[in-house]
């Protein structure tokens, strides 16, 4: 798909299903703003501007409880700029974003496709905040593509059918969950990532990140009670609990294993652009949430960080 095309086409080169924000207005309708949405208070802590009063008074609400955890929302991002990294400088030509979220400075199909300009990549949510804003998930460049599917994480059928308008199943493709599966209990947590893993094939990988129960877990406790008070609970897991994603699914997990995102195959970035070299004294006439963005996440430690994440290899 070209940049200049408005929707997206199927691997087979045919139009695909009508495009998602065509009906912008309407979707508008579905998106209450009097309360908090987790997509919309990681958009805050990204330096986003796709955020309403209810989404930061929650941010805010989570920063007064743990004052430097804006640096697990950033670093898990950068967790998985560097895992499909990896995986597309390892040859991954295909890509499957679930739980996609709103569009960031550095989406999946930007990193990847700057590596590999004939990638795909599929995105999927379900959210009509996501939805409103996805045509900036469809602008690939000419030799690659992309699509998206609205389709909630528990219609694993529903999103694999789908997927192969732009994905081949028969070539490895490199499942991205990131900072998604917090949201659903257990029993179907587990049964959702085996059916996707089941439907790629061998040489494939997956690139999995979710908040814990044992890192830093009194921190945490503040911040998701806090998040539950404004409508939304977050399934805390364990070190154990997450590698279950893995060894569940005999899949190979790629050192460093599961550990913290900061810990993961650490590298020193600038994430957002803001964060280079700012203005102190602008920085200091902001709000304690605005100043965030500005900061350095290479300025990190282990009290600071409270999501693991782990990539693994399908054998």
């Amino acid at each position: 798909m070209s940049a200049d095309t408005p929707a997206a086409t199927s691997a087979a080169g045919a139009p695909d299903a009508p495009d998602a924000t065509s009906d912008t207005a309407g979707l508008r309708q579905r998106i209450d703003t009097t309360k908090a949405h987790p997509a919309r208070v990681y958009d805050v802590f990204l330096g986003g501007k796709d955020n309403y009063p209810a989404d930061r008074e929650a941010a805010a609400m989570a920063l007064k409880a743990n004052p430097r955890g804006y640096l697990t929302v950033r670093h898990n991002r950068d967790f998985m700029r560097r895992a499909v990294t990896l995986a597309a400088g390892n040859g991954a030509r295909q890509f499957l974003d679930v739980g996609t979220g709103l569009p960031t400075q550095q989406n999946v199909h930007q990193i990847v496709q700057a590596i590999a300009p004939d990638a795909r990549v599929v995105y999927v949510d379900n959210d009509p905040v996501v939805l409103v804003h996805a045509q900036a998930l469809l602008t690939s460049g000419p030799q690659g593509r992309t699509d998206y599917i609205e389709a909630d994480l528990r219609d694993p059928a529903k999103i694999l059918e789908a997927a192969r308008r732009t994905l081949d199943f028969d070539r490895p493709v490199t499942l991205v969950l990131a900072a998604v599966l917090h949201f659903i209990e257990d029993e179907e947590a587990y049964p959702i990532v085996r059916q996707l893993v089941d439907a790629i094939p061998s040489g494939s990988h997956l690139v999995l990140s979710n908040v814990s129960s044992d890192l830093n877990p009194e921190q945490v406790g503040q911040v998701t009670k806090a998040f539950k008070e404004r409508g939304f609970a977050m399934v805390r897991r364990s070190h154990a609990q997450v590698e279950r994603f893995v060894t569940d699914n005999g899949l190979e997990m790629l050192d460093p294993g599961v550990v913290p995102v900061h810990r993961w195959r650490p590298e020193q970035v600038i994430d957002l652009p803001e964060a280079a070299n700012p203005d102190q004294e602008f920085v200091a006439s902001l709000d304690v949430l605005d100043r965030t963005r500005y900061q350095d996440i290479n300025d990190v430690t282990d009290a600071d960080v409270s999501v693991y994440g782990v990539m693994a290899r399908k054998p």
